[in-house]
């Protein structure tokens, strides 16, 4: 299969419809993993990725004011790895939405770990404080 194939959003030559109310993680797509290819690793080096997001936003579920952050994800994908534009429109469906940190950042877990079926992932939220308080929940998951 090459790289591309599947790929709905990348590079199709049109403009990207944006939806900023609902998390929608049909939205989220996979390439192959380079690491499990014997040609593109013949050492059998074992990968990991880590991803910084450091435009996130969502609304207050109580108050519907904005909040602030930055999702860091890290795993170690086995067959597959998320496609970057992708995650990107994932991640701004979020806009609009009002949720509690905590249950943001395990949605996004959930969701890349059922699109993915990584060795392991971890999925942070580094929250601009409100009322001086930080918020920084983490989610992970480990498979077996």
């Amino acid at each position: 299969m090459k790289l591309h194939e599947g790929l709905k959003t990348l590079g199709e030559g049109k403009a990207t419809t944006y939806s900023y109310d609902a998390p929608d993680a049909g939205l989220l797509e996979w390439f192959p993993s380079p690491y499990v290819d014997p040609e593109l690793n013949p050492c059998g080096c074992t990968g990991t990725l880590h991803i910084s997001c450091p435009e996130f936003t969502c609304l207050c579920p109580m108050t519907g004011q904005p909040d602030f952050g930055t999702i860091i994800i890290d795993y170690q994908p086995d067959q597959r790895c998320v496609e970057s534009k992708s995650l990107k429109l994932y991640l701004g469906s979020f806009r609009m939405h009002g949720e509690f940190h905590e249950a943001g950042v395990n949605r996004i877990c959930n969701d890349l770990v059922k699109l993915l079926d990584p060795v392991w992932l971890t999925v942070k939220g580094e929250f601009t404080p409100r009322g001086g308080i930080p918020f920084w929940p983490t989610a992970e998951y480990r498979k077996g």
